[in-house]
C-alpha cells in the first residue's frame, strides 16, 4: 500500500503519454462528420475502414511509406556506423586536442536545428542534391545534425574497462578488430538505443523535407500527411488515418529493440 500513490502517479504519465495515440487510432475509424460532430473519446458509432484504403489510393501512401523506409533506414545505419566509430576513437584512441575536439563538437547540441537549416540548404543545393534521396540523407548520416549519437556511444564506451581491451591487444588483435569483435558486441544495448533514437528522429522529420523536397517521387510521409491539409479543405478523417498508419512501423521498431534499451538502462548503472 505505500507504493500505491507512486503506482498511481505512474498509471496517471501512462495515461498522458498514450492518450494521444490512443484518441488517433479511435478517430481513425470514424467519418470526417462523425469526428466533427462526437466527442473525441467516444467510440465510433459504426467503423469504416475506408479511410485508410482512400489514403493509399488518393495520395499515393505507397511512395511516402517507402521513402520514408530509405531515408530512416539509410540515415539509422549511417548513424550507427560513423558514430560508432567518431565514439571509439574520442573514447579510447590518444591524439593531441582529442578532448578539445570532442567537446567542440559536442557544443553543437546547443545549437538549433533552425540555425544551421539554410547553411545546410545551400551546401545541398550546390551539390545539385535538392530533390533528392541523397539531400534528405547525407545531412543526417553523418552525424553533423544530429550529434548526440556519437555522445551516447562514446560515453558508454567510457564505462568499458580498459582490461578487456589490453587482453585484446596482447593476443594480436589491432585497433579494427578490437573495435569491431570486442567493443561493438558490448555496446549492443545502446546501438539499439542509438538505432531506435536515429530511426524515430528521421520517420518524424518534417522541416528538411518540407524545405528540400518537392516532387512525389521523393516525399517522405511526414510530407505526405502534411500537404492532406489546404486552408479550404480540412480531411481529418484521412489525416488521422494516415498518422495511424505512420505509427506502424514506430512501434514495430520499438517492440524490436525494447530489449537493448532497457539492458542499456541496466548496465548504464554498472561499474
Amino acid at each position: 500500500m505505500k507504493k500505491l500513490p507512486l503506482y498511481l502517479v505512474l498509471i496517471a504519465g501512462a495515461l498522458v503519454s498514450v492518450g494521444p495515440y490512443l484518441l488517433t487510432l479511435n478517430a481513425a475509424f470514424k467519418s470526417k462528420q462523425e469526428i466533427l460532430t462526437s466527442e473525441p473519446w467516444a467510440l465510433p458509432a459504426d467503423p469504416i475502414l475506408s479511410n485508410f484504403g482512400e489514403v493509399w489510393s488518393r495520395y499515393d501512401f505507397a511512395t511516402f511509406v517507402v521513402n520514408s523506409v530509405i531515408v530512416a533506414v539509410a540515415v539509422t545505419v549511417g548513424q550507427l556506423v560513423f558514430s560508432t566509430l567518431a565514439a571509439y576513437a574520442f573514447a579510447r584512441l590518444d591524439f593531441p586536442g582529442r578532448d578539445q575536439l570532442f567537446w567542440a563538437y559536442i557544443a553543437t547540441l546547443m545549437v538549433p536545428q533552425i540555425v544551421t537549416l539554410v547553411p545546410t540548404f545551400i551546401i545541398v543545393r550546390e551539390l545539385g542534391l535538392v530533390d533528392t534521396h541523397v539531400g534528405l540523407i547525407l545531412p543526417f548520416v553523418f552525424g553533423f545534425l544530429m550529434p548526440y549519437g556519437v555522445f551516447l556511444v562514446r560515453q558508454y564506451f567510457k564505462t568499458i574497462p580498459a582490461s578487456i581491451e589490453d587482453a585484446a591487444r596482447i593476443d594480436g588483435a589491432g585497433t579494427f578488430t578490437i573495435l569491431w569483435r570486442v567493443m561493438v558486441p558490448m555496446a549492443k544495448p545502446i546501438l539499439g538505443t542509438l538505432a531506435i533514437i536515429s530511426f524515430v528522429n528521421t520517420w518524424n522529420n518534417l522541416l528538411w523535407p518540407l524545405i528540400i523536397t518537392h516532387s512525389e517521387s521523393t516525399r517522405v510521409i511526414t510530407r505526405g500527411i502534411a500537404q492532406m491539409q489546404s486552408q479550404f479543405n480540412q480531411e481529418y478523417h484521412l489525416i488521422l488515418a494516415a498518422s495511424t498508419m505512420a505509427l506502424l512501423p514506430l512501434v514495430a521498431v520499438f517492440l524490436v529493440f525494447q530489449r537493448h534499451i532497457v539492458r542499456s538502462i541496466a548496465l548504464s548503472g554498472m561499474k
